[in-house]
Parts: C-alpha cells; structure tokens; sequence
C-alpha cells in the first residue's frame, strides 16, 4: 500500500457506513473518525478505503494483552476495543521506574508498526481517560493529582452511554469539572447511578478492579484462608509453600520460571501484586521464595488477606543437569542468583560487549549482565579509558598542528597544564556504514596534567586538509 496515500478504516453497520480509523494522512486532509464514508470519499478522491475487522481486531488486541501481561505487569485486561489496562504496582521497578516502563512500551509497540499512547495514573478511569484525549505519546500523574488532570477533560472521558453523553450537553454540561459540581440527586433521578459511579471511579472514591486475563498455559497455585493472614511471617510462611508447590508443577511439566507473580488478594476485594523477574528460568523454591518475600515489607494487608496466588508468568525450558561424575570438578561461578536480587530491587543491570569497529563509541554495546560469553575480545592495540563520556565534550586547546599533542587544555571551565602525553592514534571513518565518513578522522591522544590525572582526547581531523574533519578538540574518557 502506498505510504503517502491517505488511508483509512470503514465499519458498517446494515446500510450505515463510517470511518473507525484512519492515518495520519488522512487526518491532515480534514477526515474524522466517525464521519460517513460517504463524504469521506467525496472530499478525498484519492482515498485507500479497508474494511474494518472487528473479530481480527479483538483477536490481535488479546494476543497484545497477553504479551503485556508476560513482560510488563501481572494484571492486565483488554479495556474496551482499543485498548489495555494494566496495574503496574510491583512490576515497575523491573523496568527502572514508572517512565522507563512507559517509555520503553509505547517505543516497543512503534518498533512492532503500532501507534500507541499510554498513560499512568492513580485510577483505571483517570488513565483510561488521559491515554485517549491526551495529544501526548506518554502521560504520567503524580499520586493524588488525579483531579486536577481530569477535571477539564470533555465528558467522553467517563466511558458512558453515547445517549448519556447527549442528555449531558443538552444541558450544557461539556466537561467532568462541570458534571462533578453538579448536585448527585436530580443526577441520579434524570440518567440514573452511573454518571456518580463514573465520576468516583475516576476520582478514586469507589474501586474499580481489574479482573486480569489468564490462560490455561500459566502454571499457577493459590491458597485460600478460612480466616484472613496479614502477619509479615504468616504471609512468608504461605508463599515458601506455595514456591514449592510451584517447583513441583515446574518440574512435571519440565519448565523454569523466568517471571513469578504473587498475587495477593485483600477482604475488600483488592489485590496487590509483586512481580519477581529472573536472569534465566529457574525451579529452585528456595531461590524464587527468596526473590518474593524480599518484597513483603511493602504489602499492605489492610483489614486480612483472604487468598495467595503464585503464577509463573513467563517460563521456558529447563532440562535436568547431570552431575559430572568426575572427582575433580572445575567450579562455575554462577553469577545470575545475584543478578537476579539486585534486578528486584530496582537496579538496571547490564555489561558490556566488544563490537567490532574501531569507532570508540560503536565498539561497546549493552548486554544482559546473564547473557552467555558472544565470543568477540577486546582490540588491545592501544590503552582505551575505563570511563568513556556518552558524549565527547568539546575542549580548549593550545597544540601545534598537525601532529602535536595538547600543551594545556580546558574543560568544564577548568585549565590543565600537560605534563605527560602519548599518541597520536588515528582512527578513519567508516565509509561503508556513512559516505560522509570517507575522508573523515580523529587523531586520539592519551594526556595526563599536572595533578597526574589522565584523559583521552582528540582533534576532528587530520590538521591540515579540512575535509577531514573540523579541527576542534574534544575530550572523549578518562582513565582511571
């Protein structure tokens, strides 16, 4: 299909035909969701029409939801025809915060050709509401700014009934601040509870559960109380059996959890969750009771708890391992039960790889701190710094051209005299990845000043031909 033709999505209903979606393109070109398919074809004389796919389009949306629910939290359903929500407590911190989850998402989903707008805030409602009628790709209310985000919203945002919505404006209600002043009884008398219902939800006054969606493929085990639990040592005593109820399912079925959820149920009908995430898939009771019951400090009761739940989320594989018989055994250093406590508690771990190019800032990459050895080394030609800036930081700079290193440079607003340097170490460009980079240079000295301190630097450029580069100075590491 043609990426610049305007495109869009037609639903129908007996003789009615309407858009239901429709492309960037398109909607520069004046067309609405909603607007007869009619008129649309008649202002666009170019348009590329598709029919709507309803079942598809729930099929597609269930799959997604059950993705979400496997990578970024243990309670997902599908909110509507076009959407997810998810309770993101509990799980956040496996992805670095509340922004990097979201982040990472919406850019998921754009890496996948899918446009998505997301948005976290204290209630379903609230999010539902701002990921819908915010123009911005990612939305994040702070706890207890639930009211001052909304309360200018139209009343679309309330998910009620299109005649419910209608009654509203008849009355010049537009807004939810609008609706919200209003008095609850002649309310309630005229459209009946669920505006008020509506309105406490968003607001946070009434819950509203999210009853998540699971499969039979999810290895779960749960435990009910005739009278409810909240002791810190009661709840840690239930989960170590629930793991090794777990670890025996696991076992039959010849898989190892890489996410466990436990998923904790409150006798005022709320859950809490905490999501545990390993490095690579593991059966071990002792290992994932560990993991869930460093968190429990963070549960909080209320008036008992009247069911526990361990699911293992995502799982893979995992083979029984013959001990060697030998009677001399080379020791393994297992690193990833430490990886995994640390990765809990909120610490984005990672090492870094050996690419093959001699660009300094290309030749690194970030893998997973558990991922097996890639079988590339290091270049040892020449010393390289154990900091190296994300960015190089221009310089000022006294040297004479074009081979001598600095005598004193500046960075950051601090003079340093050179006492000691070594280079210079030329690196060429990469032509076959850019043409710019055909000619292009970098001339890298290793400089230490007079406090003994040593950098990296280099001058854009071969010192003389301009084509080669700027001539400008940057710092680019520091050793340690």
């Amino acid at each position: 299909m043609p990426a610049d033709k305007p495109l869009v999505v037609i639903a129908r209903s007996g003789s009615k035909r309407w858009i239901s979606a429709a492309d960037p393109t398109a909607l520069k070109l004046g067309l609405r969701v909603g607007m007869p398919a009619s008129k649309a074809q008649a202002m666009v004389a170019d348009l590329l029409v598709i029919d709507a796919g309803p079942t598809d389009d729930a099929s597609a949306l269930w799959r997604l939801a059950l993705w979400t629910l496997r990578h970024y939290s243990p309670v997902v359903a599908v909110d509507g025809v076009d959407g997810l929500v998810m309770d993101t407590d509990g799980a956040d911190h496996l992805h670095g915060g509340e922004e990097l989850l979201l982040s990472g998402l919406v850019n998921r989903m754009r890496s996948h050709g899918l446009t998505a707008r997301a948005a976290i805030a204290d209630t379903w409602g609230a999010a539902h509401a701002l990921a819908r009628l915010r123009a911005a790709e990612t939305t994040i209310v702070p706890g207890g700014d639930v009211t001052k985000a909304v309360i200018d919203l139209p009343i679309v945002a309330l998910r009620l009934a299109a005649e419910t919505i209608q009654g509203l404006r008849v009355l010049g209600i537009d807004t939810v601040g609008q609706l919200a002043a209003m008095p609850r009884a002649p309310l309630a008398l005229r459209f009946g509870p669920e505006p008020a219902r509506r309105l406490d939800q968003m607001f946070g006054r009434v819950a509203e559960p999210i009853e998540p969606i699971r499969t039979p493929d999810l290895v779960e085990v749960s435990k009910n109380f005739a009278e409810p639990i909240g002791a810190p040592e009661t709840i840690a005593r239930y989960v170590h059996r629930l793991v090794e109820q777990l670890a025996a399912r696991l076992a039959q079925e010849g898989l190892g959890a890489l996410r466990c959820d436990l998923i904790i149920h409150r006798v005022d009908n709320t859950r809490q969750h905490l999501r545990a995430g390993l490095a690579k898939p593991v059966r071990d009771p002792a290992r994932l009771s560990k993991l869930l019951c460093d968190r429990i400090e963070s549960i909080a009761p209320g008036f008992g708890i009247e069911k526990l739940a361990v699911v293992a989320i995502l799982t893979e594989p995992l083979a029984e391992r013959q001990v060697a018989s030998s009677l001399i055994e080379e020791a393994v250093a297992d690193i990833t039960p430490l990886v995994d406590i640390l990765g809990n508690r909120g610490h984005r771990l990672f090492r870094v790889a050996p690419v093959a190019s001699d660009v300094p800032e290309r030749s690194v990459r970030r893998i997973s701190a558990a991922a097996p050895d890639i079988g590339q080394a290091w270049a040892a030609k020449w010393p390289r710094p154990s900091r190296l800036l994300a960015n190089p930081e221009r310089i000022e700079v006294i040297a004479l051209l074009p081979d001598q290193p600095p005598a004193v440079f500046t960075w950051r607003g601090k003079r340093r005299k050179v006492m000691r340097a070594d280079g210079p170490e030329r690196i060429f460009g990469e032509w076959w990845l850019r043409p710019r980079e055909f000619q292009a240079v970098r001339d890298y000295f290793v400089v230490e000043d007079e406090l003994g301190e040593r950098y990296w630097v280099y001058r854009a450029g071969d010192g003389v031909d301009p084509e080669t580069g700027s001539h400008l100075w940057f710092l680019h590491g520091v050793f340690g």
